[in-house]
């Protein structure tokens, strides 16, 4: 034997040396005999030596594996062949964070449905309610899985049950992968064993390093999976198998190695069970059941630490707590993915795996029997965050199939798992308690501060629990299940009281602790989620005993915690705890168990005296609220604001608030009500206040305090007695009344709203059958703004506004109130709700808030009434009454608002009783009111009251104070129900004798009068003295009384009033409104009361005021008074303010007022010769601009390349969407002008060349102005100040930057005025009848002047100019300047100098719509600075002669025989006449001729150039001509006059053919271009269109230069009214018409052409390009869009990058040229610079516009500034979706894009986005 395993042995040694392949296949071919043992040692052997765990993961190793699976074949085609097999239904692809999915909630069953974008698009989801997401952890796709989610959703590949016809495996096929993964598996296995180390032993613990090892090995097992079915197969076999396990686990005996690692698995193993080894061994072993739980009697001393887990109560199951034991690969695989802490790789791998059924439930049982080692081992790390979503990644795959939850709930305890580990988990972090009683409190509460709470460590948990806890089945076991039913309940019981803040009385808190984030989250998230998720399952008959049990639960658990804080019956002073999930779970269950499983309230409820305890803390939370919002908390800091916001935010309320305030609701049903109303007063701080007395002394408030307390109190009494959500609505009516609260607080966008309105009773997602969806109520309560566009550029979303109706019957203030988070809310929806009924004119003055009816109580809630209709209540709403009649301190316009609330719906709920009892009245000798009743006690008059008062009250008089221990006449009689309960009966009597008792036995006692004064003494605080007040008032009376006063009226309720009185007409008014609407329901409802008032308003006398001199009744005169005069005051002030603020608008800002006129055009009707003024606008002077200190324009210098981008077609370019389409960008203006200039230079002259082009197209300067001017000086100081001003607005000082002092317009420079009249005035402008020829001379001889022309003394104007030159230069970048072939000589600069002004014309035409039909009114000429620039220009152009040899002028206007072309050979020639810009001509000219120069000459130069620009087109059209057509045109027969076009272009034809190869070239391309023929009309249409943008930039420098109008016209048009305004003298029927030759027009054509053909030998297709060039150029366009973002998001986030070839991080595409560039990418920087930046200065000359891909939204680039400009791109609502966090269909706003590509046309990107920041190259 031994020598047979040496033979092997050397065997193996052999074919390791053999090539792979070879062996392979002898291998398998062993392997398949029936007698394989030889092929078995073999490969085992072979094995051995390839895969010896010590030489770690080789890429060797890798390679033998692939062979060895292949047998043979190559490892691809064994893939192919393996795929062919695949029976998958399911789609199962894994992705981890940050892939894009979807998700569809109308065919998801669970709501963690997630399909992959493939599966997606090929699915029918049209009409669904979709979304794409960004996966946070990651996921799988759920396409094919019936568990999940609805077949009709399945893609087309998953809807064929495709396993069915798939051909059963052959046996050999994997035969090899069965023999050898196994050895590949345990390899791992070793590896991982080896290289773990416990995270205390080692201080270097690097577990990533030992992951990159295995990297290749991992990567190759998920290789694997993705073969389909057939090899998932073989794997699942393989990890299940517990005998390979056996055998391999260990290793063999001789392998140290093995043996090792073993050791090491079996240590690691000790530490995993929730139980550490040596816990275990203090008690009899953990199964010793008592020792746990007499551990915990002996009075909690071990809190501090980590309390032991009572397996007593916590478990059935002691395995729980135990190590793991492991049977098979899968689960050592999982332990140490655990270990490890979930890499990526392994994840990924155990998931690929799903879509195996076996394999699923196997992985899902270890998952679960792992369950607790996992929370155990998050609990420990330190990237919890990380490890939270690789878990969450796994568990949801598995737990959110209800099949298999309920698997592993039964069968492997699943949710005691669980239950336990939550336990576990949050005991490590208990604290004592300090609610109520610090030093006897047993009770613990989860510390905030700790990380597993404040870094949300127990989420996954928490999760898992929420998910299975969805399945009915799940829930239902949980439900019937007191083992867990128990220790739930105690563990909701460590959140009871949790975060308790103690008001701060005497210092600021030093450090505001932030732990209440922690707790609010944890309520949510651990208490309130899981509580949401059982209530879903209660919701009918058959689920009653559920929610009995659960509400038992609550009870016991409630005492216990009663008892534990040791409360008995008072709640302890300034502590506040909002969390209060027992009794939250408590109201909850009792609602639902009242709403939908028709329980009996009654049978549900604990004892009085229970029900008092439980509404304590609730009530305590209300008043809390009031007194944060009163500012009583205010030395707690912000925070506790913050809790009080988010105790009432949309996430929040309907698990705070709203079960605390039905809890509220139900024990104020069924306590005596009296005691509860003297609760709330008490809670409230507020019964010192409630007495008749003028004044009294608050023990508890500051005076600022009382109202905001007061009015909170009454407040919530109001919502108590009015809000129906738990009582009686449906969930439809619940849904509605949200929305419209939200709605009238503000205009919604859909996705606010959606976020706006809580998600229980009311999922959002998903429809519930029989209950209105979101959708439809919205339509029902809303009506739709689409989004507009503000003229300031800000741009606002799609709303959503209440309709009309909803405002008239819906709106609820109560409501409002109960649901703002900020108090502004409020006032803000009663200024909506105003200004709506101005505008339907339903009322106009101050309305109050509306009165709502109310939905009607459900039966067992009727008790609820009883609190309207109390004494007690009573007694408050006539002592507030009363008060606010005698204008008593802190009374408030509320106040009388929520007391007429309250009587209103006391009137609208009358109590059941129906003998309303009419007591005698002797019997009634304190207790103020004979019955209960609302409506009988609104008529009962009162006497006398008698009160306790400060002795330095005005009610004090020095006869009749009565000795405050006079015998108090409290009868027992009254006190009748005073036996119920000793509590009750106490607080009663105590609250009201501290209010006010009435007295009828002190009928003896007169008034008294108010004679002493309002001295106090110094010191002592008054002693209380009872006084006894005559009142003689019933509430009926009060409130006549109150009407009186607010109307201002003496009788204002007449007799005849009482007759007509309807309460339907009084909905909308106000308190005047409110008033007769009570009055009229109780004269409806009862006779008695009808009498009384009439009774009342029969006596119609003023209100008997005390006594004239009494300082009350004087202070409310001063105070009328003193109102009247500050109004007059305001009214002073504000007309003041409008008529500066309209002398401002006038001087400033108004751009059509004459005064500015002035400024711009310097057109006025000025005398002659007086200077041009100029107002500053930092000094406020007026005064002409001169030499020394020279005014100038705030002007703002942009280089800019949209004339570049223009193109010959009007529709704009595509943006490519597939890889088939691109953009071509040769068409463009710019590029064609730069094809132009280097063909001339090829040929020409350089200096000639640069003098026969405009630059600028791309990269030109553009200057605008806002029309301000300031002296220059001035701006200089300016910018000092700026730049020592430490606040900058996003702008740099130190570029020059600034904003306009006056209208903060940006701009970065100050162009000078020239000094000097305004207008060439007078003599320049006056027409001459001088011949043409003598003005040619006079011009000719203007140019020889410029030679000898003066350049002036260094003066400040002329040094400020040349500033301005050198910004203006610095404006753009070097290469849009240096086309010369010597870059920076004269000829540079003079080209650059001249397309300035050319570049500033062209885009003024832009602006105007590229044409002048629209005439002179266009606000861009107002604002322009051309007149300034051209002086400017000019006074720099003329440091440049030109030589006179070679000017231009010569050419134009004599014929030249002499010059026989004699050049030396070394010269190029001049540029040709007809090559020349004519329009650049026309610049050089006027800018190098002297200013000011007369209109007569400048006309002259306009009609020369016109000859040009007409021969040109005659050239450029017979270029067009096919060689018929120029045949028949040559040899017409026309009369010879040089003003018809006939002849010139007969003449010029002739002319051009004499060179012979002219038209020759490329005459079979022309045919295709001229397949028309040319008729007349057209040859004189195109001929005009090739003139007109001459004719229009002479136009306009004629407007600027002599302030001529410019006449609007129809398009027809344009042509002959340009040529008038020019004094070309035309008629409207021909362009030849307006031509005006100085000499014989055919000479000088014939001149012209032979200029040209001496050089056409050369260059023939050039000579065609250049002749044949038309000037017209479309509108500058942005890209078109498609018309949804989702072919571009598809097509682009996956797009690889083209510099690159990364896939960008953040990808994002210039809309201008369609570039597709790496946002933010490290790849593509160059120089420091990101390539966002830098192609926005190769593209836009440092103006780029891009569309970021992952954001939908647009970024602006200008410079070095940056700014968000908002999305072109809005959802079905049309509401932006920034960063796709919504991920609805997001579609093309067509406005949106136009103000966009306005803005870019217009320059004005930095006027009207207002948020810039730096973006210093990094985007």
């Amino acid at each position: 034997l031994a020598r047979s395993a040496a033979i092997t042995r050397m065997m193996a040694a052999s074919l390791l040396r053999r090539d792979k392949k070879s062996t392979a296949a002898h291998l398998k071919a062993d392997l398949k005999r029936t007698d394989n043992s030889s092929g078995l040692r073999q490969l085992q052997e072979l094995l051995d030596s390839v895969l010896h765990p010590e030489r770690g993961s080789e890429p060797e190793a890798l390679e033998w594996c692939k062979w060895l699976l292949a047998g043979g074949d190559g490892f691809d085609e064994f893939c192919r062949t393996v795929r062919s097999y695949d029976n998958a239904t399911l789609c199962g692809l894994v992705w981890t964070a940050n892939f894009v999915a979807y998700r569809c909630r109308t065919c998801g069953i669970s709501p963690c449905m997630s399909l992959c974008a493939e599966c997606f698009n090929n699915g029918d989801h049209t009409g669904h309610d979709f979304n794409m997401f960004r996966s946070q952890a990651g996921g799988a796709c759920d396409c094919g899985d019936g568990n999940v989610m609805r077949e009709s959703g399945f893609c087309s590949r998953h809807r064929l049950k495709t396993g069915e016809n798939v051909p059963s495996v052959p046996r050999d096929l994997l035969l090899m992968s069965e023999m050898v993964l196994p050895r590949f598996i345990i390899t791992i296995i070793q590896y991982l064993r080896d290289g773990y180390t416990e995270p205390e032993s080692a201080a270097d613990r690097d577990l990533q390093k030992v992951l990159q090892q295995l990297d290749l090995h991992i990567s190759f097992l998920e290789e694997l999976t993705k073969m389909g079915g057939a090899m998932r197969t073989v794997l699942t076999k393989i990890l299940t198998n517990q005998q390979t396990f056996k055998e391999l686990s260990m290793g063999q005996e001789e392998n140290v190695y093995a043996k090792r690692n073993y050791e090491k698995y079996l240590s690691a193993l000790k530490s995993s069970g929730l139980l550490s080894v040596e816990e275990k061994g203090t008690g009899a072993g953990a199964t010793d059941t008592a020792a746990g739980a007499g551990e915990d009697q002996d009075g909690l001393q071990g809190v501090g630490q980590r309390k032991r887990v009572k397996l007593s109560s916590s478990t059935k199951d002691p395995s729980i707590m135990d190590t793991l034991k492991h049977k098979c690969f899968l689960e050592e695989l999982l332990f140490w993915t655990i270990k490890y802490e979930f890499p990526q790789k392994m994840v990924t791998f155990l998931l690929n795996m799903l879509p195996d059924q076996d394999y699923k439930i196997t992985f899902t049982k270890t998952f679960v029997q792992h369950y607790a080692f996992i929370m155990k081992t998050l609990m420990k790390s330190h990237e919890s965050d990380t490890m939270s979503n690789r878990i969450v990644h796994i568990s949801v795959q598995l737990f959110s199939n209800e099949e298999l939850a309920r698997h592993v709930t039964e069968e492997c305890q699943l949710l005691d798992i669980m239950v336990t580990v939550l336990i576990y988990m949050m005991e490590s972090c208990l604290i004592k308690s300090e609610l109520q009683d610090e030093e006897s409190n047993h009770h613990v509460v989860v510390n905030c501060g700790e990380a597993l709470l404040k870094n949300n460590t127990y989420w996954p948990l928490v999760s898992d629990f929420i998910n299975i806890l969805s399945h009915q089945s799940v829930a239902k076991r949980f439900l019937e299940d007191q083992s867990l039913l128990l220790p739930w309940m105690s563990f909701v019981s460590f959140f009871q009281g949790m975060n308790l803040n103690k008001r701060e009385l005497n210092e600021h808190v030093e450090f505001e602790s932030q732990t209440y984030y922690a707790a609010f989250a944890a309520e949510l998230e651990a208490c309130a989620q899981p509580m949401w998720g059982l209530l879903t399952h209660c919701k009918v008959k058959e689920t009653q005993e559920y929610t009995k049990t659960v509400v038992q639960y609550c009870l016991d658990t409630l005492q216990m915690w009663f008892d534990a804080i040791g409360f008995v019956d008072e709640p302890a002073l300034n502590q506040l705890t909002f969390h209060l999930p027992l009794h939250r779970y408590y109201a909850m269950f009792l609602s639902k168990g009242v709403k939908c499983q028709g329980l009996d309230l009654d049978s549900l409820l604990p004892d009085q005296e229970m029900l008092m305890k439980i509404m304590v803390h609730p009530l305590q939370i209300q008043a809390s609220l009031s007194e944060i919002h009163s500012n009583m908390w205010v030395r707690n800091g912000l925070q506790i604001k913050g809790q009080a916001m988010t105790y009432v935010q949309s996430h929040f309320c309907n698990s705070m608030i709203d079960p605390d305030i039905y809890l509220l609701q139900v024990c104020a049903s069924r306590l005596d009500p009296d005691y509860f109303i003297s609760s709330v007063f008490e809670r409230f701080k507020v019964v010192d206040l409630l007495t008749m007395a003028s004044q009294h002394q608050n023990a508890v408030l500051d005076s600022e305090q009382e109202r905001p307390m007061l009015e909170g109190a009454l407040t919530f009494l109001v919502i108590l007695s009015s809000l129906r959500i738990h009582l009686g609505m449906s969930d439809d009516e619940i849904l509605r009344a949200e929305m419209v609260s939200q709605l009238c607080m503000n205009d919604r966008t859909h996705s606010s709203l959606l976020d706006l309105i809580p998600e229980n009773p009311n999922p959002k997602s998903g429809v519930v059958p029989g209950s209105c969806s979101f959708e439809e109520m919205l339509s029902a309560v809303a009506d739709f703004k689409a989004p507009v566009f503000e003229p300031g550029g800000s741009m606002q979303q799609g709303m959503y506004t209440p309709k009309a109706e909803v405002w008239e019957k819906e709106f609820d203030p109560i409501m409002v109130i109960l649901r703002t988070v900020y108090r502004r809310d409020v006032q803000s929806a009663m200024d909506r709700y105003s200004a709506f009924l101005k505008q339907s004119g339903i009322q106009t003055g101050n309305p109050w808030p509306p009165y709502k009816e109310r939905t009607p109580l459900h039966p067992c809630y009727k008790g609820l009434v009883r609190l309207l209709h109390c004494k007690t209540l009573h007694i408050v709403i006539f002592t507030l009454l009363y008060k606010i009649w005698m204008d008593h301190q802190n009374m408030s316009e509320h106040v009388l608002c929520m007391v007429l609330y309250l009587i209103e719906l006391g009137l609208d709920n009358p109590v059941q009783d129906d003998k309303v009892e009419e007591v005698s009245i002797e019997h009634c000798h304190d207790s103020w009111f004979p019955g209960t009743s609302l409506l009988s006690n609104l008529h009962h008059v009162i006497n006398f009251v008698r009160v306790r008062v400060p002795e330095t009250a005005p009610e004090v008089d020095g006869l009749f104070i009565l000795p405050a221990y006079s015998p108090s006449v409290v009868s027992p009689q009254n006190l009748r129900e005073a036996q119920v309960f000793s509590l009750v009966a106490e607080r009663r009597r105590k609250f009201q004798e501290i209010i006010n008792r009435s007295n009828h036995e002190a009928s003896q006692a007169v008034r008294p009068k108010s004679s002493s004064s309002r001295w106090l003494p110094p010191g002592s605080p008054p002693q209380l003295v009872t006084e006894i007040l005559e009142i003689g008032e019933s509430m009926l009376s009060l409130l006549v009384k109150l009407h009186q006063k607010l109307s201002g009226k003496q009788n204002s309720l007449s007799l005849s009033w009482l007759a007509e009185v309807d309460p339907a007409h009084h909905a909308h008014g106000d308190g005047l409104t409110a008033i007769e609407r009570i009055l009229a329901k109780a004269a409806t409802r009862s006779r008695h009361s009808k009498r009384c008032l009439q009774e009342i308003c029969g006596k119609v006398c003023p209100p008997i005021p005390p006594k004239k001199n009494s300082p009350g009744d004087k202070k409310s005169m001063d105070k009328e008074e003193r109102r009247q005069r500050a109004r007059e005051r305001q009214q002073k002030l504000l007309a003041e303010f409008a008529s500066r603020q309209k002398s401002f608008m006038e001087t400033a800002m108004d751009v059509e007022s004459p005064e500015t006129d002035a400024v711009m055009d310097m057109g006025s009707a000025e005398p002659l010769d007086s200077e041009v003024l100029y107002d500053c606008v930092i000094c406020g002077q007026s005064g002409p601009s001169t030499e020394d200190r020279p005014t100038g324009l705030v002007v703002l210098l942009q280089a800019s390349s949209v004339l570049g981008h223009r193109c010959r077609s009007d529709t704009p370019k595509r943006l490519p969407i597939t890889d088939e389409e691109h953009i071509y960008p040769e068409d463009t203006c710019g590029a064609t002008h730069d094809v132009r200039l280097s063909l001339m230079q090829r040929y020409f002259k350089d200096s000639s060349c640069l003098q026969s082009v405009s630059i600028g197209w791309d990269g030109g300067v553009y200057v605008q102005t806002c029309g301000h001017t300031l002296h220059i000086d001035c701006h200089k100081s300016y910018m000092e100040s700026l730049r020592n001003d430490q606040v900058l607005q996003g702008f740099s000082v130190d570029k020059g930057e600034f904003t306009c002092p006056l209208c903060r317009q940006f701009a970065n420079s100050v162009l000078p005025c020239r000094p000097g009249r305004g207008m060439e005035t007078g003599a320049w402008h006056a027409p001459s009848n001088k011949s043409m020829s003598t003005l040619v001379k006079e011009v000719k001889d203007l140019q020889e002047q410029l030679g000898i022309f003066p350049v002036s003394v260094e003066s400040n104007l002329s040094k400020e100019m040349e500033s301005v030159i050198k910004d203006i230069k610095n404006t753009t970048q070097k290469k849009y300047m240096d086309y010369g072939k010597n870059p920076g000589s004269p000829d540079n600069d003079f080209l650059f100098m001249y397309s300035v002004a050319r570049t500033n014309l062209e885009l003024e035409l832009v602006h105007r719509g590229g044409n002048l039909c629209s005439g002179g009114a266009s606000a861009a000429a107002k604002r322009s600075c051309l007149n300034q620039l051209f002086h400017v220009l000019a006074m720099h152009m003329r440091l440049y002669s030109i030589d006179s040899a070679y000017n231009p002028w010569t050419r134009l206007t004599q014929s030249m025989h002499s010059r026989d072309h004699v050049y030396c050979d070394d010269e190029r020639p001049e540029v040709p006449m007809l090559f020349r810009d004519v329009p650049s001509l026309l610049i050089i000219f006027i800018l190098t001729m002297p200013q000011p120069l007369r209109k007569e000459h400048f006309t002259c130069v306009v009609k020369v150039l016109y000859s040009l620009q007409y021969t040109q087109a005659l050239a450029a059209l017979s270029v067009r001509f096919s060689r018929e057509e120029r045949l028949a045109w040559s040899k017409k027969n026309t009369p010879n006059s040089d003003k018809s076009w006939e002849s010139l272009l007969c003449h010029m034809i002739s002319e051009l053919t004499k060179a012979k190869d002219v038209y020759d070239t490329n005459s079979e391309e022309t045919l295709v271009l001229s397949s028309s023929v040319w008729s007349p009309q057209s040859i004189e249409f195109s001929l005009q269109q090739f003139c007109l943008p001459f004719l229009r930039l002479s136009c306009l420098l004629q407007h600027h230069l002599y302030g001529d109008s410019l006449p609007g016209c129809l398009v027809e048009e344009e042509f002959s009214l340009l040529a008038g305004c020019l004094g070309l003298a035309g008629s409207a029927q021909s362009s030849a018409a307006c031509l005006e030759w100085n000499v014989n027009a055919l000479d000088l054509i014939s001149q012209w052409c032979s200029e040209e053909i001496y050089f056409v030998s050369g260059f023939l297709e050039s000579l065609q390009s250049l002749l044949g060039q038309d000037p017209q150029w479309a509108a500058p366009r942005l890209l078109h869009l498609p018309d949804n973002y989702n072919t571009i998001f598809q097509y682009y986030h996956r797009k690889s990058c083209t510099s690159c070839g990364k896939t960008p991080k953040d990808p994002a595409l210039c809309l201008v040229c369609g570039a597709f560039v790496c946002l933010k990418g490290q790849c593509c920087k160059q120089q420091g610079v990101c390539e966002c930046v830098l192609h926005s200065q190769h593209c836009g000359a440092a103006t780029g516009i891009f569309l970021l891909i992952n954001a939908s939204v647009i970024i602006i680039i200008r410079g070095h500034r940056f700014c968000l400009w908002g999305s072109v791109y809005l959802d079905a609502h049309g509401e932006e979706d920034r960063d796709l966090r919504r991920g609805k269909p997001l579609y093309l706003c067509e406005e949106r894009y136009r103000v966009l590509e306005q803005q870019w046309v217009s320059h004005t990107f930095d006027h009207i986005n207002k948020r810039w920041g730096p973006h210093y190259n990094g985007l």
